[in-house]
């Protein structure tokens, strides 16, 4: 072979080659199956049996809701449990959510927030299994794995099994923050962990049983079904949004503590198309460009400033695979915006300490306070991270 073919052969080679690794790369992209999604793993434990499903608008299998699916493969789903937000996932944060009927499928829908934040005896009088399904962040202020200890509990108590189906959590790839104080205990954080604990929900829901976090753990009937081809360090792109306002993966990833200005005299976006990537405030008038103003839309009825002009900082135009490799509770921000509300002497945290309830502790406040840097800050944290590591690595599936 001559060597202009052999080097037609080796650039043919070379070409195959990349075109399959590009291929591999695709498959391997979109290989993560969600445990809805593996239906024989689950089916059979509800056959026959009178079912109710806590979910939202992230329980799907592919373009379907699994209500709808269930229901076409007989299962005689009775009754649905919906967290905050609802079951279809357009209500404010913190927004009383209703209870009443689906009006696709005319099942009667139960609201686990506001007052009933857990199933009553009653509400499970004919129940004989239980199915969890919900997308969640990774972050011990959302509220689902609230939700999700309350109904852990409820299932023990009145001896009914529960299978949590599991999915990704897109802030799994780090551990960061304080461990909440029982002082701070709130239905925006519930459990001794850090504010990102790394774990997916059926991790978590592992280590709520295990550390018998929930009243009667040894009753619990509980089985996770696993996600396939997942591990902690997957860049996991949510089909749906989890809730209103984190519209997309960007938000998500700059949530953990992007949050802690709901705290504060600062915005986070609510009322704009940039929740949580953008933040601000009318203070900022002569020391920032970027400008944004709240007003009224879908999941921010009454957003924070309303109608006031917001100057501060754009975060959206971070790239997402920065944000995932940055994996740490970054405080620069919030330090930055703390040392300028102090130098024009005006009030940053809110009166209510509402800071302090997402924080898990005064702590963080009383050193944001005292001028102490990001790394000595860290640093206060890091003994009961190690502890609290010790305890997670039991839990693990993945």
């Amino acid at each position: 072979m001559n060597i202009v073919n052999m080097k037609l052969l080796l650039f043919f080679c070379l070409l195959f080659s990349c075109a399959n690794e590009s291929q591999h790369t695709q498959i391997e992209k979109s290989e993560i199956i969600v445990a809805a999604e593996q239906l024989d793993l689950y089916l059979t434990k509800l056959k026959d049996k009178n079912v109710a499903i806590v979910a939202n608008q992230t329980s799907t299998i592919g373009k379907e809701h699994l209500v709808d699916k269930l229901i076409a493969k007989d299962i005689q789903i009775r009754k649905v449990f919906a967290p905050e937000h609802g079951f279809r996932g357009k209500a404010d944060a913190g927004e009383l959510i209703k209870s009443g009927v689906d009006t696709k499928t005319g099942l009667p829908i139960i609201s686990l927030y506001g007052k009933n934040k857990k199933p009553t005896k009653d509400q499970l009088s004919e129940i004989e299994i239980v199915l969890f399904d919900i997308q969640d962040v990774g972050v011990r202020f959302y509220t689902y794995i609230s939700t999700l200890h309350y109904v852990m509990e409820a299932c023990a108590k009145n001896n009914i099994p529960l299978i949590v189906l599991d999915r990704p959590n897109p802030n799994a790839h780090y551990i960061d923050g304080p461990i909440l104080e029982p002082d701070y205990k709130s239905f925006i954080g519930m459990h001794p962990v850090p504010i990102v604990y790394g774990m997916t929900i059926g991790e978590y829901a592992q280590m709520i049983k295990g550390e018998a976090w929930i009243a009667k753990s040894d009753n619990l009937d509980l089985t996770i079904i696993p996600c396939r081809n997942y591990d902690h360090k997957t860049i996991y792109e949510l089909p749906i949004k989890p809730s209103p306002n984190l519209p997309n993966l960007k938000s998500i990833l700059l949530y953990p503590y992007l949050c802690f200005f709901e705290g504060t005299n600062v915005s986070v976006g609510r009322g704009t198309n940039k929740q949580f990537q953008v933040i601000g405030n009318p203070i900022f008038k002569n020391e920032k460009l970027y400008h944004f103003t709240p007003l009224p839309n879908e999941g921010a009825k009454y957003p924070k400033l309303e109608n006031q002009q917001c100057f501060g900082d754009d975060l959206s135009a971070k790239e997402e695979q920065s944000l995932f490799k940055n994996a740490n509770l970054d405080l620069s921000y919030l330090l930055e915006y703390a040392a300028f509300f102090k130098a024009k002497n005006e009030p940053f945290f809110l009166e209510n300490l509402f800071f302090d309830k997402l924080a898990g502790t005064s702590k963080l406040r009383e050193d944001i306070l005292a001028g102490k840097t990001e790394h000595d800050i860290k640093a206060s944290w890091k003994e009961d991270i190690s502890s609290f590591k010790k305890i997670r690595k039991k839990y693990l599936i993945y």
